[in-house]
């Protein structure tokens, strides 16, 4: 089945328990038959093993992320840049610290100077760049992806929006996780929504401006549990930004397993595939599962990575089955 964007897998949910070489991950994941690309920048220093098992196992390197820290890292945006295209990408994720090489906070004119830097480099050579909203970046305060938005558009630029939703959905009635981003005052007074159940919520306005270029899929759970079993670099167990998408065997996870609180990451998903459906401007074209092995996600866990994400991309194409031979509801009002 052809679908309308590429279907990819990150590279570090590319393995069962252990890590493997990079020849073996491209080649897992060309077995799986599912997966049109793999989600990875080629490491530094082993660039060329990627370019080599990309060619050899037909699976492109289509996406992939770098993380930059502004006042410091002007230069190697531009670098990475050279070196996705010499890889065969189309599109790169900035991830930008909320912190300023100088130590302070980044300002949101800082974060739309360096988009606009990269986005005109990338421009150039056919590099499509985007921001991601995630956990210890700019973007945790969701307050301020509509204003760096606004300042990008203002110059004439699109603004290429990459949505992780499960780095909203983890705050859903989590108060610690919203002190993290500093929203505990807005969600308690109403004024920022992250409720995708409930109006005006912030997930629905980013899909509803048409900026997604990729989606990011990794199903949290609102308020879900830590993992336990391996700590982060705070010395802290690791944040609860991964739950298992299908049942893990008894002995493969720390915690209890419900399937009802893998819904709201489903349905946001088929409201980005239903938005894309319904739009022909859609600027999506890529979507990648993300269940990996860092320790604020799924390290040390006793389930396949490769195999929950090899169900979530099931899950997707089944699903946009659906959805595209589903009549939209405004056509089932007007046939009333």
């Amino acid at each position: 089945m052809t679908l309308p964007f590429s279907l990819g897998c990150n590279g570090r949910g590319v393995m069962h328990l252990k890590p493997v070489s990079v020849d073996e991950q491209f080649a897992m994941l060309k077995s799986t038959g599912v997966f049109d690309h793999f989600d990875r920048m080629p490491q530094p220093g082993i660039e060329q093993e990627y370019i080599r098992a990309a060619e050899k196992h037909a699976m492109p390197m289509k996406t992939g992320l770098w993380s930059y820290m502004v006042g410091r890292d002007e230069a190697l945006v531009l670098k990475n840049l050279e070196f996705c295209k010499a890889a065969g990408a189309e599109c790169h994720n900035l991830m930008i610290y909320r912190k300023h090489a100088k130590g302070r906070d980044t300002t949101d004119r800082e974060i739309a100077d360096f988009y606009r830097l990269a986005y005109e480099a990338g421009a150039g050579i056919g590099i499509t760049i985007g921001l991601e909203v995630h956990i210890y970046m700019w973007s945790e305060d969701f307050r301020r992806i509509n204003k760096v938005a606004q300042l990008v558009r203002s110059e004439g630029l699109p603004f290429n929006f990459i949505l992780d939703h499960s780095h909203i959905l983890l705050k859903i009635d989590n108060p610690e996780e919203q002190d993290v981003s500093g929203i505990r005052e807005d969600v308690e007074a109403g004024s920022l929504v992250i409720d995708p159940y409930e109006p005006g919520n912030v997930i629905d306005d980013w899909i509803s401006q048409q900026m997604t270029i990729w989606l990011q899929v990794r199903p949290v759970s609102p308020n879900g549990p830590k993992n336990r079993w391996m700590t982060n670099d705070l010395g802290q167990w690791g944040r609860a930004c991964q739950y298992p998408f299908v049942k893990p065997k008894p002995g493969e996870w720390h915690s209890v397993w419900n399937a009802y609180r893998v819904e709201p990451c489903k349905e946001v998903v088929r409201r980005v595939l239903r938005a894309h459906r319904d739009n022909p401007a859609s600027p999506l074209r890529w979507i990648t599962t993300d269940m990996i092995d860092m320790a604020d996600y799924g390290g040390n866990a006793k389930y396949s990575l490769l195999d929950q994400n090899v169900a979530i991309a099931d899950w997707i194409r089944s699903t946009w089955e659906e959805i595209r031979h589903e009549v939209p509801v405004s056509r089932s009002l007007e046939a009333c």
